[in-house]
């Protein structure tokens, strides 16, 4: 199963600042004769092409957004990620606190000052100035936000689905001296939903066994009993909620004894339950089938483009060192400023220790559905380790006996980002200097999928939105035997996962994800493939 995210944008990351231009009159003049500069690439492309216009925004209806603003020393900020990831540099695992990564990335206290007093004088509220100085979320009136960022709200109604929807016509502009720190203003428009995937295949049963059990998880990815995630932290990124009860019946049935799930709401959650709520719960139980013992935290946001920043930034100001996600859409299907935002978030994890594994989605090498190859975003963000699907087969005694491409992971070469310097090793000519995906997979297939109980039924459940627990479990299992050696966390798991060269992994040579076939060593089918979590574990310790 895995989830998208559907909305029109332009696709690259360029650096976030266009032209001066004119305050723009006709959405409000916060300063006459001031000079304005574009935030480029926040705003919607093709919108009249994709929707029709119904009219304008209220201008008394309330909304949130959230201000994402440039690192300092971005390229120093790099060079930084790059050696504390990496398993051969002197720096490797020596990551920054909170208060260290603020002080040398994040915005100077003047300079969110500046931000903060310029929101106020415009009539909106100012909220939370997150850790790392580098996102502050502020609500206000759409005729507030229409006059501080210069341009004009309108409703609209999508062609396709029929969903109604606002969205900014033009670009925001800020007086220079900010649009000089700002990289995106996420909320001047909702068409951005996320929607999980109806599970690739949900097969009704009478009891559990219609999807592999936890022992046969553990057992076919050579998960001892010695390590279980006892003490460690294990973060999920979600768009939904779940029941307790369910989680209760699947720990009991297999007797795991996992500590009951903690929920952190962002900007007020999730809403009421969806049908998200499958989602939810595979990827609990999938932690619980892997690492028992490991403490997890759901992180609850809005189904918005604010709300994903601001969950993914609550995880990294909650400092827990492993996420699963196993939300996304298309990298065609994002805004340009959308994805610096994200990504810069991902860095400033990085940059901490902090690592993401992230579902590479279940259309395949065609993620767009576009009838082309593409894929999925975050699975492609250069600081997130993205997982493709496999078809795992276990002996009767629960052995890993054989593994094969699933059809449906996502996989490919990125349309966005070039290729980072830890996968040029395994540079392949259909990648054409992008970042290649996946970088890794673990079992996926539907059927047999997983084995879960949500919504009052035992179901087996596939995709890629099992695959990202699974391997987001096994770092909760890792980061427990490095501690317990005295080593550092996993953290941003890529370079030292490319340094390993296929050590510790299952490497998968047969099967095909449409238009990608598995080959021996890294491929755009299942990358490296998956793990081995004692020799893998041994290797990254060294």
């Amino acid at each position: 199963m895995k989830s998208r995210l559907k909305l029109l944008g332009l696709v690259a990351v360029p650096a976030l600042l266009a032209a001066a231009v004119p305050t723009a009159y006709a959405a409000g003049t916060p300063q006459p004769h001031s000079t304005r500069a574009v935030i480029t690439g926040d705003v919607l492309k093709g919108l009249n092409q994709n929707a029709t216009h119904t009219g304008n925004v209220a201008a008394g209806k309330r909304i949130s957004v959230a201000i994402s603003l440039a690192p300092r020393n971005d390229k120093a900020l790099d060079t930084f990620v790059a050696k504390v990831s990496n398993p051969q540099s002197s720096s490797y695992g020596q990551y920054l606190t909170k208060r260290q990564f603020a002080a040398r990335f994040g915005r100077t206290g003047a300079e969110i000052k500046q931000l903060k007093d310029y929101l106020r004088a415009q009539g909106l509220t100012v909220g939370t100035v997150h850790s790392g100085n580098l996102l502050v979320d502020a609500s206000g009136t759409a005729a507030q936000l229409e006059k501080a960022f210069g341009t004009k709200l309108s409703t609209w109604k999508d062609t396709k689905s029929g969903r109604a929807f606002y969205a900014n016509e033009t670009a925001p502009t800020l007086p220079t001296a900010i649009a000089s720190l700002v990289s995106d203003v996420s909320g001047l428009n909702n068409r951005a939903q996320l929607h999980h995937q109806a599970p690739s295949t949900v097969t009704p049963h009478n009891g559990p066994g219609g999807g592999y059990t936890p022992a046969q998880l553990k057992g076919g990815y050579s998960v001892s009993g010695t390590y279980t995630g006892s003490g460690q932290k294990i973060a999920l990124l979600e768009f939904d909620g779940f029941q307790q009860s369910n989680i209760t019946k699947y720990d009991t049935n297999y007797s795991l004894g996992s500590p009951t799930p903690t929920v952190q709401k962002v900007d007020g959650g999730s809403g009421a339950l969806g049908d998200g709520q499958v989602e939810v719960e595979l990827d609990i139980e999938v932690l619980h089938a892997i690492a028992p013992k490991a403490n997890v935290t759901v992180f609850e946001g809005p189904n918005s483009d604010a709300g994903e920043v601001d969950t993914y930034q609550a995880i990294v100001d909650s400092g827990i060192p492993t996420t699963s996600i196993s939300w996304g859409a298309a990298e065609s299907a994002r805004t340009t400023s959308n994805i610096n935002a994200v990504d810069a978030v991902f860095k400033a994890g990085a940059a901490e220790g902090l690592g993401f594994y992230a579902a590479s989605g279940d259309n395949g090498s065609d993620d767009a559905g576009d009838g082309g190859t593409s894929v999925d975003y975050p699975a492609s963000d250069p600081y997130v380790t993205g997982v493709g699907g496999t078809k795992l087969t276990v002996t009767s005694s629960n052995a890993w006996s054989k593994e094969v491409a699933w059809s449906g992971g996502g996989g490919g070469k990125s349309s966005v980002f070039k290729i980072p310097t830890w996968q040029t090793a395994v540079q392949k000519s259909a990648g054409g200097g992008y970042r290649q995906v996946p970088d890794v997979s673990a079992h996926a297939n539907p059927s047999p999928g997983v084995s879960i109980y949500s919504q009052g039924s035992w179901s087996s459940v596939g995709g890629t939105s099992a695959a990202a627990p699974e391997w987001a479990a096994f770092a909760a299992l890792y980061n427990q035997q490095a501690a317990a050696t005295g080593k550092a966390n996993l953290g941003f798991a890529n370079p030292a996962l490319y340094t390993a060269s296929g050590t510790g992994f299952h490497d998968i040579t047969s099967g095909s994800n449409g238009g990608y076939s598995a080959a021996t060593g890294w491929d755009f089918t299942t990358g490296w493939g998956s793990y081995n979590a004692a020799t893998l574990a041994s290797k990254l310790l060294g």
